[in-house]
């Protein structure tokens, strides 16, 4: 796109689904990496990437060929067959949704810190009460059963 330029960074947060702790510390940097290159390989920047054992939270210099939906589909079905292909973990699905928060250039700093800290982070606060957190500092509106859907 000649003469496009544009500034757009975006965190991504989803859950495993039923938020089951299903990413094992032995192999998240490898999931880390291997979504990194999905990222870079439609042309996004990827800028931080942690995960817990049941959520993942992704930020990247977003380019606007693509649609956000567009990225998570590819991101979260590619790594789902990745993960099953490593014999990680034959179960492993993405839950439906997610979250997706726009910042300016000059919150950048404070987002990575915050992503990178997350171990530290969920030590006093769950996955479900930082969503929420997120959902309203972002004024979203949202209804509670939509949030996420529990196992039938």
């Amino acid at each position: 796109m000649p003469n496009t330029y544009t500034q757009i960074h975006i965190q991504f947060v989803f859950a495993v689904k039923f938020r089951q702790a299903l990413i094992h510390a032995s192999w998240k940097e490898r999931l880390h990496r291997y979504i990194t290159g999905i990222f870079q390989n439609n042309q996004h920047k990827m800028l931080q990437i942690n995960s817990m054992h049941d959520h993942i939270h992704i930020l990247v210099g977003f380019r606007p060929h693509q649609s956000i939906s567009s990225i998570v589909q590819n991101v979260k079905t590619e790594s789902t067959k990745w993960i099953k292909e490593q014999d990680f973990s034959s179960s492993f699905a993405w839950q439906e949704g997610y979250g997706a928060f726009s910042y300016s250039k000059s919150h950048i700093p404070s987002v990575i810190r915050y992503i990178q800290n997350q171990e530290e982070h969920h030590r006093k606060q769950s996955f479900l009460d930082e969503y929420r957190t997120f959902l309203k500092a972002f004024e979203i509106d949202f209804d509670e059963q939509y949030i996420f859907k529990e196992p039938i």
